[in-house]
């Protein structure tokens, strides 16, 4: 079993940080690939950003510069470090991670039950 643990959200000020942990424990074999994901109220589930297993990172362009996404490998944890946050990054973010389980080299996506992050202006 595989689970992921999302912490950090809150309600913050314009202009203000946050930092999200994810957490994942189970059996794992590896990880692949873990995200951050966000959907706000009356709008599709977007990417936010993504970390590969050699530490390759792509981004929304609408975080750029802002976020930071990283992780711990011992730890396998994941962190969204967010800067200068707008009232448009409001929304419920969810940690995602393609993980591989066993000797089998087959990949399974998991999510957290996600973190609300408010901005207020």
């Amino acid at each position: 079993q595989v689970q992921l643990v999302e912490s950090g959200g809150g309600l913050v000020q314009a202009g203000g940080s946050l930092r999200l942990s994810c957490a994942a424990s189970g059996s794992i074999f590896s990880i692949n690939v873990m995200g951050w994901y966000r959907q706000a109220p009356g709008k599709q589930r977007e990417l936010v950003a993504t970390i590969t297993s050699g530490g390759s990172t792509n981004y929304a362009d609408s975080v750029k510069g802002r976020f930071t996404i990283s992780k711990d490998n011992a730890k396998n944890t994941l962190y969204l470090q967010m800067n200068s946050l707008k009232p448009e990054d409001t929304a419920v973010y969810y940690c995602n991670a393609q993980i591989r389980r066993g000797w089998v080299p087959r990949n399974d996506a998991y999510w957290g039950q996600g973190t609300q992050v408010t901005v207020s202006s």
